[in-house]
């Protein structure tokens, strides 16, 4: 009797163990180029994953928890230069992200929550600050065309 609890308890143990266990996966496009790669953990996103254009060209990279965007994300457009980058938080846009301009220069800053911007959003032309901007839940509330008055006003650091 008691060999046959052993048994059903080490078979029980057995499924669990292979259903949790984390995969690495690949999708590819009909044309055979790779589409995503990355980890599944019962068959949920998880960790660092990459996708692809259909052309082969890395689109986005990042991390999941739980199929939800985490940590730090990289967006690039089809010629590879990035587009964007920043923080996700379950699956949602928070705290600094970086937007490029075609030529791959910052052209504009904005701190993100719940996906909208709130907070300051920074804009740049020809690599220099022109114009900041603040923001309560996606809402634009304050401009300065000043950076000098921008910084008296504001106990920011770093903003270059």
């Amino acid at each position: 009797m008691a060999l046959k609890h052993l048994t059903f308890f080490f078979l029980l143990l057995m499924s669990f163990y292979s259903f949790s266990q984390k995969k690495y996966i690949k999708k590819y496009y009909n044309n055979g180029q790779l589409k995503e790669e990355g980890w599944l953990l019962n068959n949920k996103k998880t960790d660092y994953w990459k996708f692809y254009y259909n052309s082969g060209v890395l689109k986005k990279e990042g991390s999941f928890k739980d199929n939800l965007e985490t940590k730090y994300w990289y967006f690039y457009s089809k010629n590879s230069l990035k587009e964007k980058e920043g923080h996700y938080n379950n699956g949602q846009q928070f705290n600094w992200w970086l937007f490029y301009d075609k030529e791959g220069h910052i052209n504009h800053k904005c701190q993100l929550k719940y996906n909208e911007k709130n907070g300051y959003c920074l804009i740049y032309k020809n690599q220099k600050l022109v114009k900041a901007s603040k923001y309560t839940n996606g809402k634009k509330i304050k401009e300065w065309t000043d950076f000098l008055s921008f910084k008296r006003e504001n106990s920011l650091n770093d903003l270059k």
